[in-house]
């Protein structure tokens, strides 16, 4: 399984160890510790690092007079949760995935937020057994289309955050708050509930399944009010 997903990602792994933990979720790891070697979310950290580098250098060669500012909103539309899942799907690398047992139950309808994590996994494990020119080139070759097909009106306008941001400073000269009201469910598959204020004035509410996402909702529904 391992080799045929190698061949999917266009790489030979000298270290197919770093490969098998980059498909491991962590609730097979804590349900297999003593076969286990390790769940991927340290690769994941990196890899969402290596990402957000290369995609802004991709960014500033391809748009080299656009300020910093309305680069930062194209690449957090560019990365966003939705759009790595639907690169982990064109992968199928939902199928290579080690899942517990809650976790394998959704397998066919799996979560955006779990493809999404295990593709920079990927990207991570790729950069530790490659290096950057190889990670480099595999998600250029990923984004290439999305890059040149960015929609700047469209992208701007689902990043719900950065314009209730802009809003807020404007009227308000200070930045939203967002707070964290709840966190449910088990430690791989939680929900978070946050809300968003301003001068202690409550504006919206939002619940996802990862931080961001779920203050992405209470943007939204922040925006959506009349009275702001």
């Amino acid at each position: 399984m391992l080799d045929e997903l190698s061949a999917r990602l266009g790489h030979a792994f000298h270290d197919l160890k770093l490969l098998e933990k980059a498909v491991t979720h962590r609730s097979f790891y804590f349900e297999n510790r003593a076969k286990s070697s390790g769940h991927f979310e340290r690769l994941e950290f990196l890899g969402d690092a290596v990402l957000d580098l290369v995609m802004s250098e991709t960014l500033m060669r391809q748009y080299p007079s656009v300020d910093e500012g309305v680069l930062s909103k194209w690449r957090a539309s560019l990365v966003n949760e939705s759009s790595l899942a639907d690169l982990a799907r064109n992968l199928s690398l939902g199928k290579y995935l080690l899942l517990g047992r809650s976790e394998e139950q959704q397998r066919e309808a799996m979560r955006p937020r779990l493809l999404a994590s295990a593709f920079e996994a990927i990207l991570g494990a790729l950069y530790l057994d490659a290096g950057l020119v190889k990670a480099r080139a595999f998600i250029e070759a990923q984004f290439t289309e999305r890059v040149k097909t960015l929609d700047m009106d469209v992208e701007f306008a689902a990043d719900f955050k950065t314009r209730l941001q802009e809003l807020v400073q404007g009227r308000f000269h200070r930045v939203p708050e967002y707070r964290l009201v709840s966190s449910e469910g088990p430690e791989h598959n939680k929900s978070f509930t946050f809300d968003v204020y301003v001068n202690e004035r409550r504006l919206g509410t939002g619940s996802g399944q990862s931080r961001k996402s779920a203050e992405q909702e209470a943007a939204r529904d922040a925006l959506s009010k009349e009275n702001l």
